[in-house]
């Protein structure tokens, strides 16, 4: 009877062979296009811009309704060069004519150095000679470098602070920002294309990147102590790296500078005469998302416009055509099943993007994920994959 119950067991935890073979060790998508797919289409302004069309022009064809005008551009931006850290370090970097360093706590007290170290302790930071502040400042000439662990950062332009700031389960941690100008000391580190493009399409960016910074000033953001962050989810900043790039970087100066009036307005893109709320993306599966359906609100000029461009494999290599294979255990964690047998695409925006897909597992569960989370599971350049057919554009 021992042995009859084991087999019997054996039996129920082992799946038949029909079962077993309806579900693939992966799967694999084929695609195009890099990013959401809302607004500016990056690979879009090179390709209008090596075609001869100006900044404007190409701004205006991916925000109809919008304009390019001159702003009031004279305030200065929180940007977060460091979050949740529990230990930094400020040097002063080499080869600046000039240098001094300062450090200033809460109190008003002023040290001089050439190296500041930090470390969170208890609800306040502990600067390398052991004192203790709440926020301490750093004001420089010439230039710093921001050591956090192994990464490094060079800082030209601004002021950095480190505020102690909870942090929900674990106690407080150090949030680092640098203020500096809007107008041109932040956009002298925005890396978001490559300094090598058209300067047309650099102005682009330029103009696009200010916009995004304007329409996120006000009170800083209590998380991160900012305005917006360095990384990708806001806009990538990456200090005085960009324009001190070899041969390029004074191209990429050159095209911020371009883009500015006088000492306080510089050029955005607007709508009623106020900054819009804008977005750019790498490229698209040949058309831009309306987005409202991406995220459930609509603007007059965040429609869906052609973007041939990204549909190019000499401007877009690697993403105009994509393929991408998922194994059986990465498809089935994303979709939180013991396997995935089949999945279906479930709906597709007017610029033929996916919606949402349906993972339907061996043993008859089903479960639907929205496309960011999907995509994000599975680690897609898009929500444009295996495309039925050619997209077309509904405004």
């Amino acid at each position: 009877m021992k042995r009859l119950g084991f087999f019997l067991i054996a039996l129920v935890l082992v799946p038949s062979p029909a079962i077993a073979a309806q579900i693939p060790s992966s799967f694999t998508f084929t695609g195009s296009g890099f990013g959401h797919g809302v607004g500016l289409s990056q690979i879009g302004a090179k390709g209008q811009a090596l075609e001869g069309k100006s900044a404007t022009d190409i701004l205006s064809y991916y925000f109809p309704s919008a304009s390019v005008t001159p702003v009031a551009d004279s305030e200065t931006i929180r940007v977060n060069v460091g979050h949740e850290q529990s230990t930094a370090s400020i040097s002063q970097a080499p080869g600046f004519a000039g240098e001094t360093m300062t450090l200033t706590d809460e109190s008003g007290t002023v040290n001089t150095g050439s190296n500041f170290s930090f470390s969170i302790s208890g609800k306040k930071i502990a600067s390398g000679g052991g004192s203790l502040a709440s926020l301490w400042t750093v004001n420089w000439s010439g230039a710093v470098v921001l050591h956090l662990g192994s990464a490094a950062m060079t800082l030209k332009y601004g002021q950095i602070q480190l505020r102690a700031v909870p942090l929900t389960g674990h106690g407080y941690r150090i949030e680092i920002t640098d203020t500096m100008r809007v107008q041109d000391e932040y956009l002298y580190g925005i890396s978001e294309v490559r300094s090598s493009w058209p300067l047309e399409a650099l102005k682009t960016q330029v103009i696009a990147s200010r916009t995004y910074a304007l329409a996120r000033l006000g009170a800083p953001r209590k998380a991160c102590d900012c305005n917006v962050y360095s990384s990708k989810y806001d806009q990538t900043y990456i200090g005085y790296a960009k324009e001190s790039e070899p041969t390029y970087g004074a191209i990429w100066k050159s095209a911020v500078d371009a883009t500015v009036v006088n000492d306080s307005h510089a050029l955005a893109v607007t709508f009623n005469d106020q900054p819009i709320n804008v977005y750019f993306f790498s490229s698209s599966g040949g058309a831009t998302q309306r987005s409202q359906d991406v995220w459930g609100t609509a603007y007059p000029y965040l429609i869906s416009v052609p973007d041939p461009w990204s549909l190019s494999d000499t401007l877009n290599p690697g993403y105009a055509h994509w393929s991408r294979t998922v194994s059986q255990a990465d498809m089935a964690a994303a979709f939180g099943l013991p396997d995935i047998a089949k999945y279906a695409i479930s709906g597709r925006t007017p610029s033929g993007s996916v919606i949402a897909v349906v993972g339907y597992s061996s043993n008859g569960a089903r479960v639907k994920l929205s496309v960011s989370d999907f995509k994000t599971g599975v680690k897609l350049p898009s929500s444009w994959f295996n495309l039925p057919k050619l997209v077309t554009v509904q405004n």
